[in-house]
């Protein structure tokens, strides 16, 4: 596996070993930041580039305003991307993962901390890419519109508090799952970890509303791009008897793209017939 590349804001190339972010730094002490990620990737004429590349950035800087940051410096996050794909080996690594990182800085106060990294797609995530997930349905306390209506709680930010989106993704591994979908106290499903729900009922794509849902890239994709594949997408209030009722369901990701769900605490689901064009239009 390649060794991850780093890249500060000013273009440079640093070692990934070199201590960039202080002690005190509250990214660090709190998880007070911010952050985004994107796949690279060649594209079909041979030339690297971030997938959906802008709209990480404008993710990052809405993020870094809910959480009452600094605004990013968008074109110095701009260089680091440049030269990150500028000296990755694609041809040892052909996917990588881009991330964006801000955080607040040190505690006594100063400048944020801001920088890039660039590390190989885990083979995990190019296994499940192809061979699907299985999911188990894990409750998240708060309905969705309800974490709409506290901005204490970040709703739609993509922040470096994470702990507990891998707690659950540990929590389904220990139990025989890949992944997990969460559910609200009223019974609605929500999303993943770090994933977005899409499923077919009959035909016609439905993703659960996005109340109180970090909006999703690649969902976005998927909407932009689905009229001319023929595909209808549509939010929806889902029950879980929605997911499992219906004829095929993908979690969707930056890095992963689309992973089809194989079953969902032990049910199998089926495989929708819509599978090869969401991969199609997903790039995947």
């Amino acid at each position: 596996m390649s060794a991850p590349l780093l890249a500060l804001l000013d273009g440079s190339i640093v070692d990934v070993a070199q201590p960039i972010v202080r002690a005190d730094d509250l990214g660090v002490v709190r998880g007070d930041g911010v952050f985004d990620a994107g796949l690279a990737r060649r594209d079909a004429h041979g030339a690297a580039r971030v997938h959906d590349r802008q709209a990480h950035l404008d993710r990052l800087e809405r993020s870094a305003e809910i959480l009452q940051l600094p605004a990013p410096d968008r074109a110095g996050y701009e260089r680091a991307i440049d030269a990150l794909l500028a000296a990755w080996d694609f041809d040892a690594q052909p996917e990588a993962i881009v991330r964006l990182v801000l955080t607040r800085g040190p505690e006594a106060g100063g400048e944020p901390t801001a920088f890039a990294l660039m590390a190989p797609l885990g083979a995990s995530a190019l296994r499940e890419r192809e061979t699907g997930v299985s999911v188990t349905l894990l409750g998240r306390g708060h309905d969705g519109d309800e974490v709409a209506a506290m901005p204490w709680l970040l709703p739609g930010a993509k922040s470096l508090s994470y702990s507990i989106n891998m707690a659950a993704k540990r929590h389904a591994g220990q139990r025989g799952f890949d992944d997990v979908i969460f559910v609200s106290p009223a019974g609605l499903l929500l999303e993943g970890p770090t994933s977005t729900l899409v499923i077919d009922r009959g035909g016609r794509l439905l993703t659960p509303r996005q109340d109180g849902i970090l909006a999703s890239i690649t969902l976005e994709h998927l909407m932009r791009d689905a009229p001319d594949a023929g595909l209808d997408v549509a939010f929806a209030a889902l029950a879980p008897d929605d997911l499992l009722g219906g004829d095929g369901a993908w979690l969707l990701s930056s890095g992963r793209l689309l992973a089809r769900v194989t079953s969902v605490d032990g049910r199998s689901l089926p495989t929708s017939r819509l599978d090869g064009t969401m991969r199609r239009v997903l790039d995947a």
